[in-house]
C-alpha cells in the first residue's frame, strides 16, 4: 500500500489568522518501506515572518524571498500525493494549513478521511506518555542528533521511521514476507516454493546395524547397564 508521510513548516499556528505554509516535505512509502521518492518545496509566504516562527524552523524572509508561491507548485504536490493516505504527526495541524493553501488556489481540499495521525496512534499505544516527535523518537531509539531546528523534510524522515515502529517495527517486514510467500504459493506463480517429493526415510535399524551395535557393546568394560 502506498502512503505519504509529510510535515510542514509555517509562519504561525493558525491559517485562519493569516499564517501561511512555508515548507512541505513528503516521503513515499510502500508497504511501510520508504522508496526514496520525495517531494520537498519551500514557499514564499507573501507576508512577514514572525521572529518566534523563524526561531523554530530557521526560515527567514530573506531565504524565502526568491522561492515560488504555493500556487506555483500546487499541481506538482497534488500529483505526488495522488490519492494516497497522508501520515502526519498532529495531522490536523498540517491538514489545516495544506487545505487552506489549496483553497486560496481555488483547488479542492484533501479529504480528512485520508488523514493518518501518528499522535493518535501513539496515544493509544502509550497512554499518558509524552507524544512529541522528539519524545517518541527517544522512546524508540531513533537518532535525531542531526536535528538542530525543525525542517519539514527532516521531520518527515524521522516520522517515517517512527510510523514504522508505531505500526509494529521490524515485525512488519516479517508479516509482509509471509503474506507474499503465501500468496505466491496460492497463485501457483513463478515465485511459489516447489519441493521435490521424497519417500520417507526408514528409521528402524537393519540387522547388520544391530549386530554391529551388539559387537561394540561387548567391548565395554563394566557397563553401567549391567550392574
Amino acid at each position: 500500500m502506498r502512503e505519504i508521510v509529510f510535515d510542514t513548516e509555517t509562519t504561525g499556528l493558525d491559517p485562519r489568522s493569516g499564517d501561511r505554509l512555508v515548507e512541505i516535505g513528503c516521503i513515499e512509502m510502500v508497504n511501510k518501506v520508504t522508496t526514496g521518492q520525495v517531494f520537498h518545496a519551500y514557499f514564499h509566504p507573501e507576508r512577514a515572518m514572525p521572529a518566534e516562527a523563524e526561531a523554530v524552523h530557521g526560515l527567514s524572509e530573506a531565504f524565502l524571498s526568491d522561492k515560488p508561491r504555493f500556487r506555483e507548485r500546487a499541481d506538482d504536490l497534488l500529483v505526488f500525493i495522488a490519492d494516497s493516505p497522508l501520515v502526519a504527526h498532529n495531522a490536523g495541524f498540517d491538514f489545516g494549513f495544506l487545505n487552506s493553501e489549496l483553497a486560496m488556489c481555488g483547488l479542492e481540499p484533501v479529504c480528512r478521511s485520508r488523514m493518518v495521525d501518528t499522535v493518535g496512534i501513539a496515544k493509544r499505544r502509550h497512554p499518558g506518555a509524552k507524544l512529541s516527535l522528539d519524545a517518541l523518537c527517544t522512546r524508540y531509539g531513533i537518532d535525531r542528533s542531526h536535528r538542530t531546528k525543525h525542517g519539514a523534510l527532516l521531520d518527515a524522515e524521522l516520522l517515517a521511521q517512527l510510523y514504522v515502529e508505531l505500526m509494529g517495527g521490524r515485525q512488519i517486514g516479517l508479516e509482509l514476507a509471509a503474506e507474499a510467500a503465501s500468496a505466491a504459493v496460492a497463485d501457483g506463480g513463478d515465485t511459489a516454493v516447489r519441493r521435490e517429493w521424497r519417500a520417507p526415510r526408514a528409521h528402524t535399524a537393519s540387522a547388520a546395524e544391530l549386530a554391529a551395535h551388539a559387537q561394540f557393546l561387548a567391548t565395554v568394560n563394566d557397563p553401567l547397564w549391567a550392574r
